[in-house]
């Protein structure tokens, strides 16, 4: 059974998912269609490499991923399909696909050449599901496309170390929907630039000294349930990803508040990490 996941900026109140899993149905009525998120802001390239990145590996080979995000093609942004660990990326050449192979070489990238062959009113949603489906078919990609060496890179957003080497300077790159802040700094980059020393981490006006294992450590389970108060508590903790996260213990958006709405952090601010002596 062929695996076609999407993961797409339409939302679920019109009727474009539905076109394409239509789409993809009609031609091969066996495939097996996951749901990603459709839930990525607007032609949010970093919003939508992050979930991929963090979840194409979860699937198995031959899983084929149909990225609709800022997916118009244009004369400066083609249509590709990407190789990568042994299943297939379908996305348009934005950036996307670099922020996710930051470190990985794609084993074959395509630049897709059949545009001629679809109408053009909604293309882009014929070209992504009729490329899946060939390649679902074990069609070669060669077929719908010519061989490329290098995609479009997007904006590097990578945490950085200072000259002195006492302080990490990240990024928000992400909100989850919790309304949690994930950064650019991975727990191995954290590891490597803190050599053991106590540090102290700055997310505008908030400062934190410590960073906990899991969400729950922050209670302290030796004072009485009723007596305790931390629903609503900020912390800071390297997530199931381990990316380092600023989050709201057991945050609601509509009483608790988020740490992006409590902290006032958004997308692309800092974050820094500062190491003491």
């Amino acid at each position: 059974m062929s695996i076609i996941t999407l993961i797409t900026d339409f939302g679920t109140k019109d009727h474009f998912v539905a076109k394409i899993k239509g789409a993809i149905i009609s031609d091969l009525p066996q495939a097996s269609i996951v749901d990603i998120s459709h839930q990525i802001s607007p032609f949010n390239i970093m919003e939508a490499a992050y979930v991929i990145e963090n979840s194409y590996q979860h699937f198995p080979e031959k899983t084929i991923h149909i990225i609709g995000v800022d997916s118009e093609n244009t004369p400066e942004c083609s249509h590709i399909v990407l190789k990568l660990n042994e299943q297939y990326f379908i996305c348009a050449d934005n950036g996307i696909m670099s922020i996710v192979c930051h470190n990985i070489k794609p084993d074959e990238i395509f630049e897709i050449n059949i545009h001629n062959k679809i109408d053009s009113q909604n293309s882009t949603l014929k070209i992504f599901t009729q490329v899946a489906c060939h390649l679902a078919k074990g069609g070669e990609p060669e077929i719908i496309g010519k061989r490329i060496n290098k995609i479009r890179s997007a904006k590097s957003i990578t945490p950085f170390i200072n000259d002195e080497k006492n302080q990490i300077i990240g990024s928000v790159i992400y909100i989850d929907n919790y309304g949690n802040v994930v950064t650019n700094i991975k727990h191995s980059f954290f590891k490597e630039a803190s050599k053991g020393r106590k540090y102290e981490i700055s997310a505008r006006n908030h400062k934190f000294k410590r960073i906990y294992n899991n969400y729950s450590e922050i209670v302290d389970y030796n004072i009485l349930e009723e007596k305790r108060n931390d629903e609503g508590r900020a912390l800071a903790l390297f997530n199931s990803s381990n990316y380092l996260e600023i989050a709201i213990y057991k945050s609601n958006p509509l009483n608790v508040g988020t740490a992006a709405s409590l902290l006032g952090l958004k997308i692309l601010d800092s974050i820094t990490i500062n190491f003491l002596k």
